[in-house]
């Protein structure tokens, strides 16, 4: 059951080729998304360190970053892009809904997906070595998909459809503290005292994005969790860039 739940979570929230072999259980997989964030902040940090050797930081952040979107299909940037349009070109909550439906991308969530990629990269790419950079990735990916499964247990829905509100129904406090343990421990084991800082920050960013959605649309859907995610994504990444600068990993 442990080995489906992660299978699923991965399948759900990457490219990565994964075959079921039965259907999972809705109410074990968000559980199980901080670990498939570990995953992916991996391979992305691992990207990203080896590519350090090879090029310049700023280079090696971009590949980093690049990586991630192969990786996620830009499945959270489709989210943050549908929010911004959503939130600033609607007026009405009928009419911020309509807009985060179409699959186009307007100019507020054509600059918000920008933004949150350059912050990305510049992040990676001021690091002072290729640790720290493999480190905060790894971290990045972690507690934000964990403020993400907090955000799901706290925040009310806004509409049903869709799999990320179909996640966000069956997700409980008691899966919420679950993704919490398992996140910070992960994230420790990688970052060590930072992941204080660091998981005060992608909570904070989910928070803010929770609060807002609540205000624009009267709750959270799946395209604010992904929203959610590329927030906290960004902050860890500042924050952590901050402390590399001034502190070793470790």
């Amino acid at each position: 059951m442990v080995r489906l739940s992660l299978l699923a979570a991965l399948q759900f929230l990457t490219r990565i080729p994964i075959r079921l072999r039965r259907a999972p259980d809705l109410t074990k997989i968000p559980t199980w998304f901080p670990v498939a964030g570990a995953v992916i902040g991996v391979m992305v940090g691992g990207v990203g360190a080896a590519a350090w050797h090879l090029t310049t930081p700023l280079v090696a952040g971009a590949v980093a970053v690049g990586a991630g979107l192969l990786i996620t299909g830009a499945f959270h940037e489709d989210g943050l892009g549908d929010v911004a349009d959503g939130f600033g070109g609607g007026h009405t909550v009928e009419r911020r809904l309509e807009i985060m439906k179409d699959s186009r991308h307007g100019t507020y969530g054509v600059a918000a997906m920008t933004a949150s990629i350059v912050v990305r990269v510049a992040a990676l790419g001021s690091m002072p070595g290729p640790l720290a950079l493999f480190a905060s990735a790894v971290a990045a990916h972690v507690l934000a998909r964990m403020a993400a499964v907090v955000l799901m247990a706290a925040a009310p829905l806004a509409q049903h459809q869709g799999l990320g509100v179909d996640y966000g129904q069956s997700t409980s406090w008691r899966s919420a503290t679950a993704a919490t343990a398992g996140g910070a421990a992960l994230a420790t084991c990688a970052v060590g005292w930072w992941v204080v800082p660091l998981t005060a920050a992608a909570v904070a960013g989910a928070a803010a994005t929770g609060v807002l959605a609540r205000r624009k649309i009267g709750g959270i859907s799946g395209d604010v969790l992904g929203a959610a995610e590329q927030v906290a994504e960004c902050l860890v990444l500042v924050v952590a860039v901050g402390l590399a600068v001034r502190h070793p990993v470790w």
